[in-house]
């Protein structure tokens, strides 16, 4: 059987590990953050996909554009797309 205590922290949307509750406004905030930071992420891997899939895919030639991203280039900006999504989120360590 499992504690009281352990069964309150699994079903708690927030544990505070100590015993001042001025810290709830914080919590809040930075899970705020959090939120904020996860749409931002999507937001900027979703652009990724909608602007050099079809770049990748050649849809330029149908336009009459001579222009296709290499597949090359396609790694590296994915990889890039990747390192930005993790840069921002490192910006949470930041959060006062």
């Amino acid at each position: 059987m499992a504690k009281g205590a352990d069964v309150a922290m699994d079903v708690a949307q927030v544990t505070l590990m100590g015993d001042d509750l001025r810290h709830i406004p914080d919590a809040i905030h930075l899970s705020k953050k959090t939120v904020k930071m996860i749409w931002e992420n999507l937001f900027w891997a979703f652009i990724y996909n909608i602007v050099c899939i079809p770049l990748a895919a050649g849809v330029l030639y149908l336009f009459g554009i001579d222009f296709q991203i290499t597949p090359m280039w396609a790694s590296a900006l994915m990889a890039f797309s990747s390192i930005s999504v993790v840069l921002n989120s490192l910006r949470l360590k930041f959060v006062k």
